[in-house]
């Protein structure tokens, strides 16, 4: 049977960037399809009738929603080369939890430092800072949080690089200062192709948010 892969996403997005990297790690030839998420397409509407949200993963005419959900299937699917997930079921959780952690911790508080202002703002920096260094704690000294190769935590967590600059220059802080580790796991991250290849330029990110700043009211 032929395998037809074709991934709904919108370019910004860091979980449908997520899906990027998982796809390319495996070496997966896929049709990429940038949605307009303000006119939603017939085929992510009928793909993702629940959410309707991207990325949405349809393999051989199934589809497979939530960036994590997909990363997994693409791991068990795909699992004759660069496993993202350990076969160790101890550390099959583990790496679960940490990127549960990177959307309910890294996620929230990292938007919540652009979209708000005043005393909620300075709180979501500090919030965020802290739970950066646990990750950073997390990491300790290994290459990557996979180990010496890129794994479920890593892509879980490396989209939001290229979000970093926009969060960083919103909240005039530097994220190096207090995390210098995790900056050089992002710098290892980065010059794999399969990472570098898949993210968006910082600039751009940089943009998006300003934008969104502006229609939020943040910005006059």
């Amino acid at each position: 049977m032929a395998n037809e892969v074709t991934l709904l996403d919108f370019w910004p997005s860091p979980f449908g960037m997520r899906c990027r990297i998982a796809l390319a790690e495996k070496g997966i030839k896929h049709e990429y399809k940038d949605e307009n998420l303000k006119d939603k397409s017939p085929l992510l509407l009928q793909m993702n009738p629940v959410h309707k949200k991207i990325p949405v993963l349809i393999h051989n005419g199934k589809p497979i929603c939530e960036s994590l959900n997909i990363v997994q299937y693409i791991d068990e699917t795909w699992n004759d080369k660069s496993p993202l997930l350990p076969s160790d079921p101890y550390k099959r959780a583990q790496a679960r939890f940490w990127a549960d952690y990177v959307d309910k911790k890294v996620y929230e508080l990292g938007v919540k430092v652009w979209r708000t202002k005043g005393e909620e703002h300075e709180t979501a920096k500090k919030d965020f800072i802290e739970c950066l260094k646990v990750m950073e704690g997390e990491l300790g000294d290994k290459t990557y949080f996979g180990g010496e190769t890129i794994g479920f935590v890593d892509v879980s967590l490396i989209p939001w690089n290229c979000w970093f600059y926009a969060i960083e220059t919103c909240g005039n802080f530097s994220i190096e200062d207090s995390c210098p580790k995790l900056v050089g796991w992002a710098k290892r991250c980065m010059e794999k192709e399969s990472v570098s290849k898949s993210l968006v330029e910082p600039q751009k990110i940089y943009e998006v948010v300003l934008k969104l700043r502006k229609a939020s009211g943040i910005d006059q």
